[in-house]
């Protein structure tokens, strides 16, 4: 009989169990004059005695504000120092932080704080070509001409106050950042401890939209024992220790930021390293010199972005030994980069999702380098994984595809107001089910193939993506390519491929045709191939093929499956 699609995570080391604010009064204790946070782009450095102490006072404010346990404090802003205070006072308090999206437009806005009943919501003046305080001046216009304490809206009506980190943009019916601090003078260390004591570490303590891919976003409702714990298992597998410094210019409002990021340094004794608001590979490269970095996270895109910067061999990285490449699946001659030419021979991979706080597994310091680039990693520790037939919900046999369902402690407590959603996720045994397909090898690696939305169906055949994307990137002229499928009167659907290609390198339609007919099965060969500069993606740097497949349904004359 063959053996099934299921592994069961080590018992050890133990789960923490503490709300997110007693760990970093443990942390600040252990390590008062170690680094903690570093935002260069801001000029601010904080140790971990200092960074307690201006979380304790931030925490204080916002008790002065009168926010509850459990109320919805909202943040709309990028990558800052301020967005980890808040993160951190919010969890001392026992609010719940609510992640805006920077890229949010005035209805996605609008819909996110009026679905989680945000009270108070922190943003910035602007973000590129998103100017925050306009956008919510069209939602509450009386922000222009009341006072701070009069804030009302119509559209917004649990809304009560709104903070600004920016005080040029900040109209009069918004606080300052510096005024928020000032109403800390107003309630005593005690308070804030009382409150502090009377937290449980299974409260929900975070809300996260996901994509919204099809439909309105649902926020994933997370504890502090999810995120706290997760963080720390994700640093642990990657070998963090206190005093390393992490470099981390993926979003804080995203899981990888504020949970693999800044819990993951937390936990450890680490120092958080902000190199910018957004990312920026040149200011990455020079805030991981300048800072000696010892690890280094992104996205793939993020790292061919570092190794194809014009001033690449300037910098200094020799510091780096670790990191997360995660969001999708890094070229093994990306991989191989990474670990030569940025001295991370200790670069892991991780695979997860909002819902499981994200990780669920991880490929460790040890794990060999095709095992780096074909899957995901193993099962994270006090977690289980399975692989089940999607139709009839049976574990899979090793080496078939099943779609991936995690059961543990990082399981959301549910979607937030959204019981429909949350019983159409995590079924009655406690399994949440990813909607990606994947499959199992003999020592319990996971290889991820795609949503199960993606997989191609032409003339019968089922066709996964990933196999076809990893094979066009061994053609040397080939960057990067993305690969779906789209609409066809004869076969189903047909195999649709858009590459990037290396910088100054040719190859046209019909030369890479000729390379795949060589190579692979004919029913593979896509029917219809775009050269692209960039791919449609997400601020957390996810490939958007739902935008590419509308856009290729247009050029076609299809309907637009967007």
């Amino acid at each position: 009989m063959a053996t099934e699609s299921y592994e069961r995570g080590l018992d050890r080391p133990p789960l923490l169990d503490m709300p997110i604010g007693d760990c970093l009064d443990a942390t600040a204790t252990a390590y008062p004059d170690t680094a903690a946070l570093i935002s260069r782009h801001q000029r601010l450095r904080y140790s971990y005695a200092e960074l307690r102490e201006e979380v304790d006072l931030v925490a204080r404010a916002l008790l002065a504000f009168g926010i509850e346990r459990g109320e919805r404090v909202g943040i709309w802003a990028p990558n800052c120092a301020q967005w980890c205070i808040t993160q951190l006072a919010t969890a001392k308090i026992g609010a719940i932080l609510v992640n805006i999206n920077p890229a949010y437009r005035v209805s996605e806005l609008e819909y996110a704080l009026t679905q989680s009943g945000v009270a108070t919501l922190v943003t910035d003046g602007a973000f590129r070509t998103s100017h925050y305080v306009d956008m919510l001046c069209e939602l509450a216009p009386a922000l222009r001409d009341r006072p701070a304490s009069e804030l009302k809206s119509e559209r917004l009506p649990q809304l009560e106050r709104i903070v600004c980190l920016d005080e040029t943009r900040a109209t009069t019916g918004m606080w300052t950042w510096a005024a928020l601090r000032e109403q800390a003078a107003g309630i005593g260390a005690h308070v804030l401890a009382e409150r502090q004591a009377a937290l449980d570490p299974y409260d929900v303590i975070n809300i996260q939209y996901t994509s919204g891919t099809t439909g309105r976003p649902k926020g994933a409702a997370l504890t502090h024992h999810n995120i706290l714990n997760n963080g720390f298992f994700v640093a642990e597998e990657m070998g963090i220790t206190a005093g390393d410094r992490v470099v981390i210019p993926v979003p804080l409002y995203h899981c990888f930021g504020m949970v693999m990021g800044n819990l993951g340094c937390i936990t450890h004794g680490a120092a958080m390293v902000y190199p910018n608001d957004g990312f920026d590979a040149r200011l990455t490269l020079e805030s991981v010199q300048a800072e000696q970095a010892n690890a280094l996270y992104g996205v793939p895109t993020m790292f061919i972005a570092e190794l194809e910067h014009p001033e690449f061999a300037s910098f200094d990285l020799s510091s780096l030994r670790t990191g997360i490449m995660a969001g999708t699946y890094c070229p093994m001659e990306i991989m191989k980069q990474v670990i030569e030419r940025m001295h991370m021979g200790g670069v892991t991979v991780c695979y997860g999702m909002t819902e499981t706080s994200p990780v669920s597994v991880q490929t460790g310091l040890q794990t060999l380098l095709d095992k780096r680039v074909a899957t995901a990693g193993r099962v994270h520790p006090h977690l289980e994984i399975k692989l089940v037939d999607p139709v009839d919900g049976q574990t899979v046999p090793r080496s078939e595809p099943g779609e991936l369902c995690t059961r543990g402690y990082s399981v959301m407590r549910g979607y937030w107001n959204n019981e429909e959603a949350t019983a159409a996720a995590i079924d009655g045994d406690g399994w949440m089910h990813s909607g990606d397909l994947a499959t199992m090898d003999d020592d319990g690696y996971i290889a991820v193939t795609g949503r199960i939305k993606d997989m191609i169906v032409r003339g019968g055949e089922n066709i996964y993506p990933r196999e076809i994307e990893e094979f066009l990137v061994t053609h040397p002229a080939i960057s990067d390519a993305q690969v779906f499928g789209i609409e066809d009167a004869t076969y189903g659907e047909e195999v649709v491929a858009w590459v990037k290609l290396v910088a100054n390198a040719q190859v046209d339609e019909e030369a890479l045709r000729v390379f795949c007919c060589e190579r692979i099965a004919h029913f593979k060969i896509p029917r219809h191939i775009r050269f692209v500069e960039e791919f449609p993606m997400t601020v957390t740097g996810k490939i958007q093929k739902f935008r590419m497949r509308g856009i290729e349904a247009g050029e076609l004359g299809l309907t637009d499956l967007s």
